[in-house]
């Protein structure tokens, strides 16, 4: 046994094994697989804090979960720091408070400046990882981090983790986007994922759409901001029609003067749709036909307007988030307990809807498992259970979830019904985090039982 002398105490390296841990303010002291390999690799670093009895034991006060990591990682043994300590019960709360509360974590700019400097003396990402205890991945996150002013800039400032750092990266050029992410990340970190979506769909629609306008701008089109309401001087190609009486085509007008176009790219569309627009019909020769008898939207109409189509982007959004969870869901070795359950009541309560999705194939159930379909969209979850029949209960989840999740569209969260709100209830119950739009879905279905409910009871 090595011992160093100090003036309070003594430094002695001592097996793990032989080490009493007290009581501590600490009512557990979770050791994660992390730690112990961190520990395995480096040892303790700093000493224990601990005292000896009267018997002669020695009693770790503060740092159990250094000894118990020592001891899983195997360590002969670690530093230990013994002083002639106080074994009241009182003494012992204040020290392993005061032990804890000095105790300053590292920031995550901290991190990201020591992976790079270990990065810059030429050791290796797995090295690194491996020496740490940590994840390949997660210094791979860093390093990219540190690179990047912008999530560099962000995680110096913000109480952000490394990984929503990393992801600012794609929106560096856009300034507002960026802000509105940190503040989410900051402010309501469970909706990062839906905000981060909301965002790519919006920057994919903007380049679509600025795809749309350049092109139609050199056609020499004038561009209009926005669709022009019923009475405007400009007409929509729609309402004309030739001097045979067809229809008025986009081919007709390419070269006609005072040719406008409205661009909109819809929600879970790859294209633009253009919408087109003459200010002077009668001189190219057609006639005004037909149209919307109604008058302009009013500002109540305008607000429910503009309520669907922010709630149906959600809903597009919230969609890729929501299957990207499930396919990690099903991927994991073990499911719910109550999976069984659940699959055993959805086959009897939404069968029509898992039937229908069985009998074209189970298309989505095999893109949650990550299952190639066969030739002409043979199944191929029959052969995933005959190789791996511990896959079974996978299999029927994604059969039933993927059946489910098919037949949602953006009418589910405006017309949700008690068997819509339960399957994002039971998703939730399942760790998925439920964007603002499904939400909606259990808010609705619950207000109209509500309603129904005491409609009855009147």
């Amino acid at each position: 046994m090595n011992t160093t002398t100090h003036s309070l105490g003594t430094v002695e390296h001592m097996d793990p094994m032989a080490l009493v841990i007290e009581a501590n303010v600490r009512p557990s002291a979770p050791v994660t697989p992390t730690f112990v390999q961190s520990i395995r690799e480096n040892g303790v670093l700093t000493p224990v804090l601990a005292r000896r009895d009267e018997h002669g034991n020695v009693l770790v006060r503060a740092g159990q979960r250094r000894t118990l990591a020592a001891r899983e990682a195997g360590l002969s043994a670690m530093p230990v720091y013994v002083v002639d300590a106080d074994e009241t019960t009182a003494e012992r709360i204040i020290q392993q408070l005061v032990e804890n509360d000095q105790r300053e974590p590292l920031t995550g700019s901290d991190r990201i400046a020591a992976f790079q400097q270990l990065a810059f003396e030429g050791m290796p990402v797995a090295t690194i990882a491996k020496r740490l205890g940590t994840k390949t991945k997660d210094v791979k996150t860093a390093l990219t981090v540190a690179e990047n002013p912008t999530a560099a800039a962000a995680v110096a400032e913000h109480p952000i983790t490394l990984d929503q750092a990393a992801t600012l990266i794609e929106f560096e050029d856009d300034p507002n986007t960026t802000a509105a992410l940190i503040k989410t990340a900051t402010t309501d970190p469970t909706q990062f994922a839906h905000a981060v979506q909301r965002a790519r769909d919006e920057r994919t629609r903007a380049r679509i759409k600025a795809e749309a306008v350049a092109d139609l701008t050199a056609r020499g089109y004038e561009i209009l901001d926005r669709e022009p309401s019923w009475g405007s001087p400009i007409t929509s190609i729609r309402d004309l029609r030739t001097a045979e009486g067809e229809r008025v085509t986009a081919e007709q007008i390419e070269q006609v003067v005072g040719r406008a176009a409205h661009v909109v790219v819809y929600f879970g569309r790859e294209e633009a749709h253009v919408g087109y627009y003459l200010t002077d019909p009668k001189a190219a020769g057609f006639r005004k036909e037909g149209g919307a008898a109604s008058g302009p939207m009013t500002d109540e109409q305008k607000a429910e307007r503009r309520e669907l189509i922010a709630n149906n982007k959600a809903w597009a959004s919230a969609e890729t988030v929501r299957r990207e969870w499930l396919t990690a869901f099903l991927a994991r070795k073990t499911l719910p307990k109550d999976a069984a359950a659940f699959v055993a009541t959805a086959l009897t309560t939404v069968h029509t809807t898992v039937g229908h999705a069985v009998q074209n194939g189970n298309g989505l159930a095999h893109d949650l498992l990550g299952v190639q379909r066969g030739s002409y969209g043979r199944d191929n979850l029959a052969p995933l259970v005959e190789r791996t029949p511990a896959k079974a209960g996978h299999v029927a989840l994604a059969i039933v979830l993927g059946g489910i999740e098919d037949s949602t569209s953006k009418n589910t969260w405006r017309y949700p019904d008690d068997r819509d709100a339960l399957y994002f209830r039971r998703l939730a119950a399942w760790g998925y985090t439920l964007s603002e739009v499904e939400q909606l879905v259990i808010d609705t279905a619950d207000a109209k039982t509500r309603t129904t409910s005491k409609a009855t009871t009147a």
